[in-house]
């Protein structure tokens, strides 16, 4: 049950195919088996309370693009109910009173929040790990880090405890830890999924929260929840079509390995190329650009902007 896509589950629950109860039962069975050498799951919430919000559903009326599914929630967006650390002893035990505008918008979807996915301190950092909940270990190799400082969804992706999964980005924060768990990721650009308005102004400009997921098909199912309006919130990208066979309207700039500075392993940019070809024969408009400044310049930027 559990390697079968997150469209293919919510498709089966609604049609009346699948019980809410019997997926929550599965995954909480390869939870229990799984997180405690990977250590990918956070603030699991109560498992009879699960299986209860679980049940209420196996006779509802189907409702929502994400009905029925549980997903744990990155431990940096504030969750109702459900303990928020950031990763940090000062905030151990601290569990909010309302959600923040992402695990809302999952809950009104459909979504069964399970608890959180493990995060760095404040999710600063390219590995998982945190005074509160310890290390996030890779699936693969557990001497390894799964990445960061989305590393606790894409271990949990990796090993079949989720199917979607939440993460955000500042400089790699998604894509890394999907490459190095083999799952799959998208950073949207900056301002597809709204922020809440208190967003710190500097930061929405560089970092973006996005989708994960096991199979590329469902990073699309969860982004199309992600990414909704808000009306508190500015910045509003336009999308690329819906439908890859019809990209006339595409215009799509091409950076690459930033001018031939950028290391990238044998094959990528190659399967990117590919890629592009289809695009253009889609109908897209492809341009080569060049890097605006040096490599070296850019890492200086970004190293003056963390801080």
């Amino acid at each position: 049950m559990l390697n079968r896509t997150a469209t293919d589950l919510v498709a089966a629950m609604h049609e009346g195919k699948l019980k809410p109860s019997d997926l929550m039962a599965a995954m909480l069975a390869r939870i229990e088996k799984v997180n405690p050498q990977i250590n990918a799951i956070a603030a699991l919430r109560d498992h009879n309370a699960l299986m209860a919000e679980a049940r209420a559903l196996d006779d509802a009326q189907p409702t929502g693009p994400l009905f029925g599914l549980p997903l744990a929630i990155k431990d940096l967006q504030a969750t109702k109910g459900i303990t928020t650390t950031w990763g940090s002893p000062l905030y151990a035990g601290h569990v909010p009173d309302a959600d923040d505008l992402l695990p809302a918008r999952l809950r009104a979807a459909g979504a069964i929040i399970i608890g959180k996915t493990n995060t760095p301190e404040f999710g600063l950092g390219s590995h998982t790990f945190n005074p509160v909940y310890g290390a996030t270990r890779n699936p693969f190799d557990e001497t390894r880090t799964p990445g960061g400082s989305s590393g606790g969804a894409a271990a949990a992706l990796a090993t079949g405890m989720l199917t979607i999964a939440d993460g955000s980005d500042m400089m790699g924060s998604l894509r890394n830890p999907a490459a190095w768990c083999g799952v799959w990721a998208l950073r949207p650009t900056v301002g597809l999924v709204p922020k809440t308005g208190d967003a710190d102004p500097i930061l929405a400009r560089i970092s973006t929260d996005g989708p994960m997921a096991r199979r590329p098909v469902d990073l699309r199912l969860l982004l199309d929840v992600l990414a909704a309006p808000d009306p508190t919130w500015p910045i509003r990208p336009a999308r690329i079509p819906a439908s890859a066979t019809d990209l006339k309207r595409a215009r799509i700039g091409w950076l690459g390995d930033w001018g031939g500075t950028m290391p990238f392993e044998d094959g990528i940019l190659e399967t990117c190329d590919l890629a592009l070809d289809t695009m253009a024969s889609a109908g897209a408009e492809i341009e080569h650009v060049d890097a605006p400044f040096p490599q070296p310049k850019m890492w200086h930027a970004w190293e003056t902007l963390r801080a």
